[in-house]
């Protein structure tokens, strides 16, 4: 046989070998390799699930601590009547929209960044945008080398 005649029986055989292994056939252990793989996909669904569950989750709703703050601002800005309750029910909505209306604010009667720093309730930064980074200016040029 030639070089050329046993690279093509080589090749042949080897593609023959690799389609009854990618397709089951004749291959005792068929049912296994089923099996493995639906196991498999199950394994990396339950990955992808406690992926997914370990990120940052967004905002979470406001504590009751932090509803009874807010009504109180509300209340002594005159918006809100009656006791803070830590409940955000409808009275609560209607005097944080009365609020923010009254404010040139709009009147969503949802918890905003911008309706909390009027009322004396956020940060500094909540409601602003991004963080800028300042213009650095660049290094002051060496002094030139004295002339002898």
């Amino acid at each position: 046989m030639t070089r050329r005649t046993l690279l093509l029986v080589f090749g042949a055989a080897l593609l023959v070998s690799a389609a009854s292994a990618m397709s089951g056939a004749g291959h005792p252990g068929a049912t296994q390799s089923s099996a493995t793989s639906t196991a498999a996909k199950k394994k990396k669904r339950t990955s992808l699930k406690s992926r997914k569950s370990s990120r940052a989750k967004g905002q979470s709703a406001p504590t009751s601590d932090r509803i009874k703050e807010i009504q109180t601002a509300l209340q002594k800005d005159g918006s809100y009547q009656g006791e803070p309750t830590g409940k955000w029910d409808a009275a609560t909505a209607d005097a944080m929209r009365k609020y923010q209306d009254k404010n040139g604010i709009s009147p969503t009667g949802k918890i905003d960044a911008i309706s909390l720093n009027k009322l004396g309730l956020g940060s500094e930064t909540a409601g602003k945008g991004a963080p800028v980074p300042t213009a650095s200016s660049p290094a002051a040029p060496a002094d030139p080398p004295a002339k002898p």
